[in-house]
């Protein structure tokens, strides 16, 4: 059995480097206050940018979540891509969770799309639509389309996307990251139905979000 790890986003990195310096500066002139505070923000920098391995189901017919946090809403809304109505699991990540964004199915990337927009708390309706936000159109090995949006938050300023057209995903690979509170839409094809309810908490690569019809509960 492999060992559980916690690795660091290469993303964090640069944050992580500059509050340790701006730790170790204050501490070598004596200035324990200023260090103090440094220290808090370099371990809530190590905290946010945490990037857990985790156990990817292998059951067929199955999509796992595309980020750690809460379900905030499922219903139907018009897909980014093409404008049809398709049902929508909404997922938002608060301050503490991972924000590591992983693929929800084996799938190909058909496009990726970015929009630029305004930084309105994650959890409202309008945020999908007036948000920055970044789509990921996804063809799975059965030929159905899926949609990921990430969108950034009240406190988010950038969209992490480490895939382009053309890339191969497997199921729960690592695909991009969302800095300091946000929110990830997951457009459902025909076909699939939740395995969520409004409520849960889940956690990217490894919690079951929704299954193919007829493959059981």
């Amino acid at each position: 059995m492999r060992p559980a790890s916690c690795g660091i986003a290469p993303e964090g990195w640069p944050c992580i480097g500059l509050a340790v310096f701006t730790t170790l500066v204050p501490s070598l002139l004596g200035c324990w206050l200023a260090a103090a505070l440094g220290w808090v923000i370099t371990l809530f920098c190590l905290h946010f940018f945490r990037d857990p391995e985790r156990v990817i189901p292998q059951a067929p017919g199955l999509a796992v979540s595309p980020a750690d946090g809460r379900v905030i809403r499922i219903e139907p809304r018009p897909d980014p891509f093409s404008g049809k109505e398709r049902v929508c699991i909404s997922i938002f990540m608060n301050l503490f969770s991972v924000h590591v964004n992983r693929a929800p199915v084996a799938a190909r990337v058909s496009e990726v799309r970015y929009w630029p927009g305004k930084f309105f708390n994650a959890s409202l309706d309008k945020a999908s639509t007036d948000n920055e936000r970044c789509g990921w159109s996804l063809a799975d090995e059965d030929g159905r389309m899926w949609t990921m949006v990430q969108i950034a938050g009240l406190v988010a300023r950038r969209i992490v996307c480490r895939a382009e057209a053309g890339d191969a995903l497997a199921r729960g690979q690592r695909v991009g990251m969302i800095r300091f509170g946000s929110r990830v839409d997951l457009y459902l094809p025909e076909g699939y139905v939740p395995a969520v309810q409004l409520g849960d908490k889940i956690f990217a690569g490894e919690s079951p979000v929704a299954r193919r019809s007829g493959d059981g509960s």
